[in-house]
């Protein structure tokens, strides 16, 4: 709604939004900070009334508006977590709220929605994605006279969500080194761009996208914005097809690099954060983590990685371990064609497979017309470098086999 985005908008936001989202803690992470000799602080916004930042943005942007508007409502789109923002704060300042979701909008953000906004509330399920959501959203919108709530391309909303760019600075100052953030349509990224460099240009602003969408890097890539024709949905919370063309021209000033984080390796970063720390993060939470292994200069920087979301479906853990596995190298799929005769199973589980390897995923229909017979044979590996030792074993046996890569159809079936 806002024409401009600056210190000055974000320092109205901080007061604005007061009272109604958390100033998150900067968490300081003695075990990253160990594993890359640096001082790694996660600013902690899984910690938010709605377990992720976008409060900030849809509340400063609702509050912003004029009696009028609020009497008209206002529409969103999202894949939950800016949805949850909304309906949060539509329910606060007493204002109708339709939101629409994804149909592949994780169960638990839809019942999380649905609390937040209660009568003030009203979801609909439309599109497989964001982008068909939103789509569907704007239409509807125009249609009833209300105001639409970006979830990121809005100077409004970025500067709510410029505050935790402010709180950094407010607690850390002259010592911030960089700041890891995550990119899904560039909001976030370009309210803490925007207020740290006004503070000091020697702060470096790393960007992290999944590789299964990157609509901001293939952008700035370009020089123009972008729109994906496909995308993997997986990290839900950052996955549109095409990236704010407000948020580009930002991001494209101010961002020093973007970083792309594979899905696996978000997965692992999730998994690491739960063992170790007792955080629970959703994909998108753990982006600017997965991608510390990429960034160059760390030794005896202060860094800052956003923690931009918590809300993670418990009935998503084991694909995520899953992923992780095979990211890892340590889950690998095989297409293996049996004799029809009796020990030939015994022969591969004695001969073929080492002592700590493990089968587990077997899938086999004898045919009685046929010699052979192919079987869908899962294995995890103790190491990675196992995998080698694995498939010789198989040459030299004779066994006639086909490894089942990210390629294949059946690949998407069993991931």
């Amino acid at each position: 709604m806002g024409d401009e985005l600056s210190v000055i908008t974000i320092d109205e936001a901080s007061r604005r939004i007061n009272g109604v989202a958390s100033r998150t803690p900067l968490w300081f992470s003695k075990r990253l900070s160990e594993q890359y000799g640096a001082s790694v602080y996660l600013k902690r916004e899984d910690l938010q009334e709605v377990r992720s930042y976008k409060i900030r943005g849809a509340y400063n942007l609702i509050a912003s508006l004029s009696e009028e508007q609020r009497k008209k409502g206002v529409v969103c789109a999202s894949a939950g977590n800016h949805a949850q923002g909304v309906a949060l704060s539509a329910s606060r300042l007493g204002i109708k709220a339709t939101i629409f979701m994804p149909v592949t909008t994780p169960l638990q953000k839809v019942a999380r929605v649905r609390a937040f906004g209660g009568e003030h509330a009203d979801i609909k399920l439309v599109g497989l994605s964001y982008d068909e959501s939103s789509k569907a959203a704007q239409e509807y919108c125009s249609g009833k006279g209300a105001t639409f709530i970006h979830p990121f391309d809005d100077y409004t909303v970025m500067s709510g969500q410029g505050t935790i760019g402010k709180e950094i600075y407010d607690e850390l100052g002259d010592k911030i080194d960089l700041v890891v953030c995550p990119v899904g349509g560039g909001g976030l990224i370009s309210g803490i761009s925007t207020y740290l460099k006004s503070k000091s240009q020697r702060i470096r602003i790393i960007g992290v996208e999944p590789a299964g969408s990157p609509s901001m890097y293939e952008s700035i890539k370009q020089g123009k914005p972008i729109t994906l024709e496909k995308i993997d949905t997986f990290v839900d919370g950052a996955a549109v097809k095409g990236a704010g063309h407000k948020t580009f021209k930002i991001v494209q000033k101010l961002v020093d690099e973007i970083l792309l984080a594979k899905e696996g390796k978000v997965c692992t970063s999730m998994i690491d954060l739960y063992q170790n720390d007792g955080i629970v993060v959703e994909p998108a939470g753990a982006l600017s983590i997965s991608a510390l292994d990429e960034i160059s200069g760390m030794n005896g920087k202060t860094a800052v990685c956003i923690l931009s979301g918590g809300n993670n479906d418990i009935l998503r853990y084991p694909e995520i371990m899953e992923r992780s596995l095979v990211y890892r190298g340590l889950k690998h799929y095989f297409m293996i064609e049996f004799s029809q005769k009796p020990g030939e199973l015994r022969r591969f589980l004695d001969s073929a497979l080492g002592p700590t390897d493990d089968i587990v995923r077997f899938e086999y229909m004898k045919k009685n017309s046929k010699e052979t017979g192919p079987a869908l044979v899962g294995i995890e590996l103790a190491k990675r470098d196992d995998l080698k030792l694995l498939m010789e074993r198989m040459d030299q046996l004779g066994i006639s086999y086909r490894r089942i890569t990210h390629s294949d159809v059946l690949y998407n079936y069993l991931i």
